[in-house]
């Protein structure tokens, strides 16, 4: 099997990037013709949810005051979190899908999608989560899911599956760590940049950001899960029932969160390079799925040796699977800005709704079966409704 390095930005990901796009033009993308009068862009908008409830959503602060910044040790450390939680139907408000600035560091470090559409309208994209909406009372507490996002990447992209698992019956928190993304807005209308890009890419040491995420995480169930909660429907929560899940080096995350950390029971890694290997001795025993992107669509010269050394020490519950035609963004929500947009992503092929579609799918079915004991057989084997999916065979 082709290997990869599966990290969101490396000098020859980023180049990948920065592609220029054969399908469509400017033009075309704004619904204009040439010499013709230019007509309003449709709204983007993520794909509905799949499960039953109405989902609500909740933005929290956190400062760790035992821990310096790894990045900026002149600070403690700050994470930025989105709750999404089933909620009451039609209660709350719309929530935005990101503010204008954050909207606006996403694109100027992304390449071409840049061309074909505004930070004002990547901001507007449709969400269908609802600001300080009523939570949804249960008769049993509802599995909580932490979701990390890629290097230099804002929790934002990861919009699509928390809201999908929101409505599946999940309390979702999804994170931003401070200064390792393009801009992430924080108390005080402060945007915070990539500072963490300025010190492990000279350096190549990758490990320095998933080892802190760990620390990161572990710090966001204590305050969510603990004696005392920092989020007001954290009744809500089993803390008996804990999965991770993360894209690029968010899936490393969970994978050294899970070896340091006892609390979660299930991980799922997208896509991403185990800077932090696996323990020799692997995890516990408890469950974890991988799912990597299409080798064919990254240089062959691209070597990844780190899946097959995780893949041989997990001891539990595994699988691999491997996504055709899905390339490294394609795990978050970037093929539907860009398929909202007109600009098809040269390094990830499949559509935004099927991209969207067989990462919820395969998740939800992860999570429903490892923390709620809901069979699926989508889990056990190739299925003809998903011929994308391919299962890797050590």
């Amino acid at each position: 099997m082709k290997k990869i390095i599966r990290v969101l930005v490396t000098a020859a990901v980023a180049a990948a990037l920065s592609a220029p796009a054969a399908l469509t033009s400017p033009a075309s993308a704004a619904g204009s013709a040439p010499g013709g009068p230019a007509a309003t862009p449709t709204r983007i908008e993520l794909p509905s949810p799949t499960g039953h409830f109405a989902v609500g959503r909740d933005i929290l602060h956190l400062v760790d005051h035992s821990r310096k910044d790894p990045w900026v040790p002149t600070e403690d450390r700050e994470l930025m979190l989105s709750m999404y939680y089933p909620a009451v139907d039609r209660t709350g408000t719309p929530a935005p899908y990101l503010a204008v600035p954050e909207a606006k560091a996403l694109l100027t470090d992304r390449g071409q999608l840049a061309d074909f559409t505004t930070p004002e309208r990547v901001a507007a994209t449709r969400t269908h989560s609802r600001a300080d909406a009523l939570p949804r009372i249960a008769p049993q507490r509802y599995p909580l899911v932490v979701l990390s996002p890629g290097f230099t990447m804002p929790r934002a992209t990861l919009t699509g599956l928390a809201e999908d698992l929101a409505s599946r019956g999940y309390v979702v928190a999804a994170v931003d760590h401070a200064y390792e993304s393009d801009g992430s807005l924080f108390p005080g209308n402060r945007l915070l940049g990539c500072k963490a890009c300025e010190q492990v890419f000279p350096t190549g040491e990758l490990n320095r950001v998933s080892d802190g995420r760990a620390r990161d995480l572990s710090f966001v169930l204590d305050r969510i899960t603990g004696p005392h909660p920092a989020w007001r429907y954290s009744w809500l929560i089993d803390a008996r029932r804990i999965g991770l899940a993360g894209h690029s080096i968010g899936g490393n995350a969970a994978s050294a969160t899970m070896a340091a950390d006892p609390r979660v029971d299930a991980g799922v890694n997208l896509d991403g390079t185990f800077f932090t290997p696996v323990p020799e001795g692997g995890l516990g025993g408890r469950p974890f799925l991988m799912v990597s992107g299409d080798a064919t669509l990254l240089p062959p010269d691209f070597e990844d040796p780190s899946w097959d050394q995780a893949w041989h020490r997990l001891n539990g519950w595994k699988r691999w699977l491997t996504v055709t035609g899905l390339g490294h963004p394609g795990f978050t929500d970037w093929p539907v800005l860009g398929d909202g947009s007109g600009y098809s992503h040269p390094e990830t092929p499949l559509s935004g709704a099927r991209s969207e579609q067989i990462v919820r799918s395969y998740v939800g079915a992860f999570f429903d079966l490892q923390l709620r004991g809901i069979p699926s057989p989508k889990l056990d084997g190739p299925s003809a409704a998903d011929p994308e999916v391919v299962f890797h065979q050590p």
